[in-house]
């Protein structure tokens, strides 16, 4: 199976059809996609201004929504990387109790779905590496009141226990699934408040 660095040469190889180009950048989904795939796919095209089956479309397109994908990943993984080593360092002081953040750490590794929108068309409209940095400043900073990715404050609870779907906090201004861990008690409470109410469209 094809890593993400062997798609992306695939996705600038002017030798390659435009066609195997962009299956190769919807590859890379499968090995990062912030918002969970068709919700990434969606964002890239609105982004970079082609639709998402079109076959036929400018390759520069391509590799710029290439770039915005692989700046957005660095940014994780160096995240990730730091992440690694402090727990290495507290396991090596005596820490090992896993909390919230590490059992979430552990389903997103690599940075699949680390804010999966339910809804693949209500998305952040910001560069995903912006959006990358601002949920790892709010990893870094602890558990707050607001979407780390929007800083808004209108958190919902998603979904239904047993149906398949996320059941947790959910923006309802951009649409992301807010890890729980970057979120306080009382933040929690209130989403939790909401469970019985529609969720709010995204603008």
């Amino acid at each position: 199976m094809a890593g993400f660095r062997s798609l992306a040469r695939q996705v600038r190889d002017q030798g390659c059809d435009t066609a195997l180009r962009r299956y190769s950048l919807r590859k890379c989904l499968e090995r990062f996609a912030p918002y969970g795939h068709r919700a990434t796919w969606d964002h890239l095209c609105h982004r970079h201004g082609f639709g998402p089956d079109d076959r036929e479309l400018d390759p520069a397109r391509l590799v710029a929504a290439l770039e915005e994908l692989e700046e957005a990943r660095a940014v994780w993984l160096a995240y990730e990387e730091e992440f690694a080593a402090r727990r290495r360092r507290e396991k090596h002081g005596g820490l090992r109790g896993l909390g919230a953040l590490d059992d979430w750490h552990r389903d997103v590794w690599g940075g699949n779905g680390v804010v999966r929108c339910g809804d693949p068309a209500v998305h952040p409209t910001d560069p995903l590496p912006e959006v990358m940095r601002r949920l790892v400043t709010a990893l870094e900073r602890g558990p707050g009141e607001a979407c780390p990715v929007c800083a808004g404050t209108r958190i919902e609870w998603g979904g239904g226990s047993g149906d398949g779907r996320w059941y947790g906090p959910v923006c309802a201004e951009c649409g992301v699934e807010v890890p729980r861990a970057v979120l306080t008690p009382p933040a929690l409470a209130r989403a939790r408040r909401t469970c019985d109410r529609p969720l709010v469209g995204a603008a």
